[in-house]
């Protein structure tokens, strides 16, 4: 309820089953009549609204007398759907909502998420066409087993390209986008009830990939006859030191350094894509790569702080480098960012919490997945109360001997 207004809708029950018909209005409580269902009074406004509900009404009776005349089946989606297409209205299928969707809020996202978006419209219109055999659908009809059956349609489908087989959180962030779609023709009144309000996401739990301490250390000592490799990993050294990411990182320049009062340094900048405020201390190994570029002819030219390399290049030289580094694992630069939260940061006691707000998380949730992965550290941290307790039981067979003597 806003301001004491409430909206009006037209409830329609058939056989037992209701459904309401949102009638893009809102009356004032105080005047409405909830036996007579008019509004009382004799006031300009109070008439008006009078005047529209029996229109409605008589339109709504029309619309059942035509259905049965036609000889279809008569329901409450049956006669919305015929009152909603002779009332001309424009905002009722799903292709309505996607176009509306990407006009209005494609412009706060950012353009990585928005393709992400336009793939899963994708697939929303080839389950469509599959298995409807549709293009199009009416909002109304969406209902839990439309949901359970796009569900199982993104786990079965087969793409094409020799690509893998679409996973469990892929297909839920899938079906995650679709819910935002859903929910926000539900906050327009174009729908009356959400049908996702039964569904359950359910997300597998992902290991994030990390370098171990000696992996790193391997991987620092290093010595690469080519350059183009030597800048790789320099790159993804700096980003196990500070936790940026590619995108980030490749847009750092001079003005992206901020000097602290104790003659220390910190990267100041801007998550692309969070849009989140970071504030990251160097340590000496960050400032050591920073020191090596200054003068790099390929940061001149683009006045940024190291050269820019594209993240598919730079994931495929890491492929190179890793064997070299004696290092068993599939690197991409993303693990430099997880190798920041685990190796160097929380496995040496810094607060997740100060790990999360250098991260640029938003939520603590987030960062706490890294908590999960490092089993080195809840062995460390066991073998410190293992030590504490020793010491506590030899303490106090000493005080018990002691009072024996």
């Amino acid at each position: 309820m806003k301001n004491h207004q409430a909206p009006l809708y037209a409830r329609v029950t058939i056989n037992g089953k209701k459904l309401n018909i949102s009638l893009k209005r809102r009356v004032d409580c105080d005047l409405w009549n909830p036996e007579t269902q008019r509004m009382r009074g004799s006031s300009e406004v109070s008439k008006c609204i009078n005047l529209y509900l029996g229109e409605i009404h008589a339109d709504l009776f029309q619309c059942y007398q035509e259905l049965r005349t036609e000889g279809k089946s008569i329901s409450t989606h049956s006669l919305k759907s015929k009152f909603l297409r002779d009332e001309k209205e424009e905002n009722s299928t799903l292709r309505h909502i996607v176009k509306y969707h990407n006009s209005n809020m494609f412009h706060k996202l950012h353009k990585n998420t928005s393709r992400l978006y336009l793939i899963s419209q994708k697939y929303i219109f080839m389950y469509l066409k599959k298995k409807y055999r549709a293009d199009d659908m009416a909002l109304e009809l969406l209902d839990y087993k439309f949901i359970l059956g796009f569900e199982h349609f993104l786990r079965s489908h087969k793409p094409n390209n020799f690509q893998p087989r679409i996973g469990n959180n892929t297909a839920m962030k899938h079906l995650q986008r679709l819910r935002r779609m859903v929910t926000l023709a539900y906050d327009l009144e174009w729908i009356n009830q959400d049908p996702f309000r039964r569904f359950k996401q359910k997300l597998t739990p992902s290991q994030r990939g990390h370098l171990s301490e000696n992996e790193l250390e391997r991987l620092e000592k290093l010595t690469l006859s080519s350059q183009r490799l030597t800048t790789v990993k320099d790159l993804f050294i700096f980003s196990c030191y500070t936790g940026i990411s590619y995108i980030d990182l490749m847009l750092l320049t001079k003005n992206s350094l901020v000097p602290a009062s104790d003659g220390s340094y910190w990267i100041s900048t801007q998550r692309q894509k969070t849009r989140n405020a970071v504030k990251i201390p160097l340590l000496p190994k960050a400032i050591g790569l920073i020191e090596k570029y200054k003068d790099d002819l390929r940061c001149e030219i683009n006045s940024t702080l190291f050269p820019r390399i594209s993240n598919q290049k730079m994931n495929v030289y890491l492929k190179e480098i890793a064997p070299a580094a004696g290092i068993p694992k599939n690197l991409t630069f993303h693990m430099a960012r997880h190798t920041f939260a685990t190796t160097v940061t929380l496995t040496n006691g810094v607060p997740i919490e100060t790990i999360s707000k250098m991260l640029g998380h938003r939520k603590l949730t987030t960062t706490q997945i890294y908590a999960k992965v490092v089993e080195q550290k809840v062995f460390d941290d066991m073998q410190i109360l293992r030590s504490k307790l020793d010491n506590n039981t030899v303490h106090l067979n000493n005080e018990n001997t002691k009072r024996i003597h």
